[in-house]
């Protein structure tokens, strides 16, 4: 009787065992499968790898989704800061065109970099080729190129100037561009007219350019057609400080030759120790054709400076010199930004 009851409490003992360890080992199976339930562990590079340390202390206890989660810093941006400076400014690529390679050069040398090697030549028939002759993958890219005569060759020039660089992996472009061609056309003064500065901006972005750079545009409206960033840049301080190389110890009056350049006569006038303005009313009868109608201000026995964005064939300048002069001004100064001069504004002025 003991017998039979020892061997019955030793395999109870035994089913009990066996039966809690499968318990476990079903418990431990539940937890891993339900572990492999849980979402997938998404694998991060180095740059998007997250921490939850702070001062090598975890943050937010226990619980990872409590912790507050900070990236890490870029690993591009990290390698960049530890370069020599030397190696960062080899980032900085200046390339130039054919309308301007002299202001380019003056430019890097500024800059104190080396311009870029590109080459850029005509075929037969007058198609453009342009190659880089050098790498510019991740590099931020600076392309000059004034929109001068030829306007239309200089431009296309551009545009494949920028796919050249956009298609060599350049981390950005930004376009400098001191004199943007096709601006005069900002709006439509009659009907039927093409707006060509809404187009050329639509042009350079579509190439590619990131960033555009401009001096003077010929109106400020302009500058709202493009659907990337603009940095306007003024002339103002370098005609001022002519001006002032000059010692005018009379009374000077500033002098827009036109109704549309008020705004920029004004600002100027501002400079100049808050000037008095004068404004020359004309009526324009044709393209690059106008005829000065009459003087709104006083200039007599004062020196006049007109002030202008560009002067193209000179015709706004002289026939508004000419009637300050009738008007009795002592002097006449003529200032602009862009000096196109296409014939005959030599001779006029």
């Amino acid at each position: 009787m003991a017998a039979t009851a020892a061997a019955s409490r030793s395999s109870s003992l035994l089913l009990s065992r066996r039966h809690g360890a499968s318990l476990s080992s079903s418990s431990s199976a539940s937890r891993a499968g339900a572990s492999r339930l849980r979402a997938p562990r998404c694998v991060l590079g180095t740059a998007e790898q997250l921490r939850v340390v702070e001062a090598g202390k975890p943050v937010g206890g226990a619980d990872p989704w409590a912790a507050a989660w900070t990236p890490k810093t870029p690993a591009q941006e990290a390698r960049l800061a530890a370069l020599p400076q030397e190696a960062r400014d080899s980032r900085l690529k200046i390339f130039s065109g054919t309308a301007n390679r002299p202001l380019a050069q003056e430019i890097a040398s500024y800059l104190g970099v080396d311009l870029g090697k590109i080459l850029i030549k005509r075929f037969a028939d007058g198609e453009i080729y342009v190659q880089l002759q050098e790498s510019v993958r991740g590099c931020d890219v600076f392309l000059v190129q004034p929109t001068c005569s030829p306007v239309n060759e200089n431009l296309m020039e551009l545009f494949i100037m920028i796919d050249a660089c956009r298609r060599a992996s350049a981390r950005s472009i930004t376009v400098v561009i001191p004199y943007f061609g096709y601006a005069r056309a900002d709006r439509k003064a009659q009907g039927r007219e093409a707006i060509t500065a809404k187009l050329a901006a639509n042009l350079l972005t579509e190439a590619g350019s990131d960033r555009v750079i401009v001096c003077d545009m010929h109106s400020a409206q302009a500058l709202g057609y493009f659907d990337i960033p603009v940095d306007h840049i003024y002339g103002q301080p370098v005609i001022l400080d002519y001006l002032a190389s000059k010692t005018i110890s009379k009374d000077l009056v500033v002098v827009s030759p036109d109704v549309g350049g008020v705004v920029r006569a004004r600002a100027f006038a501002k400079k100049l120790s808050d000037a008095p303005l004068a404004i020359v009313d004309k009526r324009r009868q044709g393209h690059n054709l106008s005829e000065v109608m009459h003087l709104i201000g006083d200039v007599k026995g004062k020196v006049a400076i007109m002030v202008d964005d560009m002067i193209d064939t000179a015709g706004t300048i002289t026939s508004g010199a000419a009637l300050l002069k009738q008007e009795g001004a002592e002097a006449v100064y003529a200032c602009c930004t862009h000096a196109v001069l296409s014939p005959p504004a030599i001779e006029r002025l």
